[in-house]
């Protein structure tokens, strides 16, 4: 299989939205991801597209992942939203010794989907013992591996706890045949996720499938990309898919003002009320753009000069994700409205794009109560403005 460059992937990540844009509908009625576009996905390589090169990923730089999902998300979001969770989720690599890297994602087709943080393991000999279900794994349905995130228990019951003293919480791997899947994800937007839940009976995990995620120490790759924890690669991505789906909408409703005339108006080409918005809607979008794409810039070049990432680039992450996919709901309301009843019909992709966009910011990559860990960052001197600004 010819496996594409990491800067490759944005051209094959565009070219691929015309079948993606095709699926939708069908994928929506289903609530997952259509075998078509999955096996697209898989054959161009997107879900590599942060594992280790060392494995045969591709390790793309933050933004050339970013701009892989904004790309497939102007074509739609559910899909660029189970590409952009799989694809983190596969940053576990870089926490495993190669050779259970490669067990796991050695075949094209791996992909690993995971869900919330909930319950706990017992620690056995040689590995620990999973009772337990989980919710919220977008992609489930075409992963071959499942994580989890869980606390550890010793084998007497004992909290086992990290040097600082809160709970050890490690991930584990298992392959998806060794758990039972639930049809829950019966939604308004980002329907076609699958994002069901899954769960484990008296399931034996060895040790050599189990990481202490996003501890930054327990690295095994030196690349740049696993300086970052999953946790702000997952909210900078997910901003991304916010600005496709923006721009799918802006640019839906260009081409709908350009040609159309509601009844007993004036046609909204020459409305200067639509010309405003419009304009003001374009300068939002880009607006937005840059400072999400500034910010992931800023964080590489950091990194680059040697830099680690601590507090005031998490709080410059997180802001920057946050503010990006309330502009980009922000675009999206006013284009749908604009509208009017040509909005409300499935066949024109408005209502589609405006429910995706909702249930986008209804996640916990949206809560308002970022800015409240901003502003306090801000009030002590932990989050300035870059020296180039000042």
């Amino acid at each position: 299989m010819n496996q594409p460059s990491a800067l490759g992937i944005v051209e094959r990540a565009r070219a691929l939205a015309p079948l993606i844009a095709r699926e939708a509908a069908d994928a929506e009625q289903a609530r997952r991801l259509t075998p078509a576009v999955v096996s697209a996905l898989i054959e161009n390589g997107l879900y590599r597209s942060l594992l280790p090169q060392s494995i045969g990923g591709h390790e793309a730089p933050l933004d050339v992942f970013m701009q892989m999902l904004e790309e497939v998300a102007k074509a739609d979001a559910s899909t660029a939203w189970c590409l952009g969770q799989c694809s983190v989720c596969g940053m576990v690599a870089a926490y495993l010794d190669v050779d259970t890297a490669r067990e796991i994602f050695g075949a094209p087709q791996s992909v690993l989907a995971w869900g919330a943080i909930a319950h706990e393991v017992r620690a056995t000999d040689g590995g620990y013992i999973a009772n337990a279900r989980w919710d919220f794994a977008s992609g489930i349905r075409q992963a071959g591996w499942l994580g989890a995130h869980v606390r550890i228990v010793e084998a007497d019951g004992t909290p086992r706890k990290r040097p600082d003293g809160s709970p050890e919480i490690r991930t584990i791997l298992f392959p998806a045949t060794s758990a039972t899947l639930y049809d829950v994800w019966d939604v308004i937007g980002l329907r076609a996720t699958g994002t069901d839940s899954y769960s484990v009976e008296n399931l034996f995990i060895p040790e050599r499938f189990t990481a202490l995620r996003d501890i930054i120490s327990s690295v095994c790759e030196g690349g740049l990309l696993y300086k970052i924890a999953t946790h702000y690669v997952f909210a900078m991505g997910f901003g991304a898919v916010s600005l496709g789906v923006a721009r799918a909408m802006l640019d839906a409703i260009t081409e709908l003002a350009r040609r159309k005339s509601p009844q007993g108006l004036s046609s909204m080409r020459d409305n200067a009320a639509i010309q405003g918005s419009i304009g003001r809607m374009e300068a939002s979008l880009r607006a937005a753009r840059a400072y999400l794409y500034g910010t992931a810039a800023e964080i590489w070049a950091h990194l680059a000069e040697g830099g680690e990432i601590v507090e005031q680039q998490r709080v410059a992450m997180r802001l920057a994700s946050t503010w990006t996919i309330h502009q980009s709901a922000s675009v999206v309301d006013t284009a749908y409205h604009m509208a009017g009843a040509t909005a409300v019909f499935r066949a024109n992709g408005f209502e589609r794009r405006f429910r995706d966009m909702h249930a986008i910011a209804q996640q916990i990559q949206a809560r308002n109560a970022h800015y409240e860990d901003a502003g306090r960052a801000i009030l002590d001197n932990k989050l300035e403005a870059p020296a180039k600004w000042r």
